[in-house]
């Protein structure tokens, strides 16, 4: 268990150096929103405030602290990241880490990104590599490259996730059934407009990759990427 703890703790440096990548290319500024797809208050309210407001977007209903709206101007909102109900660049910034990979199939997939392209004026979505030999919910190598019955067999008995969570089958199940990790080619067409950053493991292994686009796009580029 040393080595898990271990590896959350790089997890963190990683996520507080992916965060400050994300304040210097995107430049978010006080007056402006964001919308956070899929996303939780802690990786806004580790950090000092930056923008007017933050829209969180989930499935389900969550709370969020009285102090953490006034500080940070985050609201809680129940909405499908495949169908925003919000008009078209309604946000100055579409938001999304470690998500997209949950939202179901293929198909929902791009539902999820022509979402995000549509209401954020600029964007950054980012999401664990395919080609990473890590898997990063199970913290298992390969398993993510086995077919979905193995993985069923093999997640409770054979992963870090599996020992500690301790997760009954059907836990397992829906894992398996709503984790969908993409790879670089897929990123490029999910988000056609956009520039695909690698995050490295090890200096060689994708460990994610990000979307990013720092300009509001012009109604021809639209055009042509779609």
């Amino acid at each position: 268990m040393a080595a898990i703890h271990i590896y959350r703790q790089i997890f963190k440096i990683w996520r507080a150096r992916r965060f400050e990548r994300f304040v210097q290319l995107l430049g978010p500024a006080a007056g402006e929103s964001i919308i956070d797809v899929g996303g939780e208050p802690n990786i806004w309210t580790s950090n000092s405030p930056l923008v007017e407001r933050i829209d969180l977007v989930n499935l389900k209903v969550m709370s969020i602290d009285s102090r953490d709206q006034s500080e940070h101007g985050i609201r809680a909102i129940v909405g499908d990241g495949r169908h925003l109900e919000f008009a078209d660049r309604s946000y100055d910034i579409a938001f999304s880490n470690s998500a997209i990979e949950h939202v179901g199939t293929w198909e929902d997939q791009q539902k999820c990104a022509a979402e995000m392209r549509r209401v954020g004026k600029r964007l950054w979505c980012q999401t664990p590599a395919r080609e990473c030999p890590i898997e990063p919910h199970y913290m298992a190598p390969f398993i993510h490259w086995l077919p979905r019955s193995l993985q069923r067999r093999l997640m409770r008995h054979c992963t870090p996730w599996g020992w500690m969570s301790k997760p009954s089958q059907a836990d397992v199940d829906f894992m398996v059934d709503t984790t969908r990790l993409l790879s670089f080619r897929e990123m490029k067409q999910l988000f056609p407009d956009c520039r695909i950053l690698v995050e490295r493991f090890l200096f060689v292994f994708p460990k994610s990759y990000i979307a990013v686009r720092t300009e509001t796009p012009t109604d021809a580029t639209e055009k042509s990427s779609s």
